[in-house]
């Protein structure tokens, strides 16, 4: 993968001694955290390389720090101030704010909230981060893996900006539904019948049918796993190469 160079400009350096992570929890249903904390064992062997300094949830600590990275869960409430003014805070004490999941990246289904809910009357609006603040990496899935949140955190140790390149265009995609997928690659006579859109979807709203994707959008909650996961709509051939330990000028 091939970065320009104002990406490589732009991405600030997180070579040191130890990554100091941050987790904020908006508004989301905590699946991402408990598929982040699904890596604890691996984590723990981490140590030596990330130090998690901020999260109400992980750490007891109110007053938040300077971070090296914060994974950021959920959508943000408009009407809740606090979530507003810890977010921006968030942004300007962590040197990479990674939207972590489908609400934070995209929405999710948290842009389907209409107000008068019996538990939150006045909460109506929910926005992803990017509307709000700069947003450096998005992690989509409802919930992301805990392998591939393994893998990001991996990556930022060891400063591996190739492998963040995709999150990092991810940050600003608008290709959140499988209507974008349906428009952009299938109807484009692009698609490949591999079925990883399909594998994806959490909700089974994108299935195979004569080889084919078949998208219900009545079960779609925006969370842009289907869209990102299309090798047609991104192909990170070096990391593939890399991933099957294979040298690319040798194949």
């Amino acid at each position: 993968m091939v970065k320009d160079e104002d990406d490589v400009n732009n991405t600030p350096d997180l070579s040191q001694d130890k990554l100091k992570i941050g987790y904020i929890h908006l508004s989301g249903c905590t699946g991402d955290l408990m598929s982040f904390t699904e890596n604890y064992d691996d984590l723990a062997d981490l140590l030596h390389a990330v130090d998690i300094v901020y999260g109400q949830t992980l750490v007891d600590k109110w007053e938040m720090p300077e971070m090296d990275l914060v994974l950021v869960e959920g959508s943000v409430c408009l009407e809740d101030e606090h979530s507003l003014k810890e977010l921006q805070e968030a942004r300007s004490k962590s040197k990479l704010l990674v939207a972590l999941g489908s609400c934070a990246s995209t929405g999710g289904f948290t842009v389907y909230a209409k107000g008068g809910q019996q538990a939150q009357p006045k909460h109506s609006s929910f926005l992803a981060l990017q509307h709000l603040v700069k947003v450096d990496l998005a992690v989509p899935g409802c919930p992301p893996s805990p392998e591939l949140i393994k893998r990001v955190l991996l990556a930022a140790v060891n400063n591996d900006m190739d492998y963040l390149k995709p999150f990092m265009d991810f940050a600003s995609n608008q290709e959140a539904c499988g209507c974008d997928l349906q428009k952009k690659i299938i109807n484009q006579s692009i698609c490949v019948g591999c079925g990883a859109c399909a594998a994806a979807c959490p909700t089974r709203a994108m299935t195979m049918q004569d080889g084919r994707p078949l998208f219900n959008c009545d079960r779609c909650v925006k969370c842009g796993s289907c869209y990102y996961q299309c090798t047609r709509s991104w192909w990170p051939v070096d990391e593939i190469y890399k991933e099957l330990g294979y040298n690319k000028e040798e194949v």
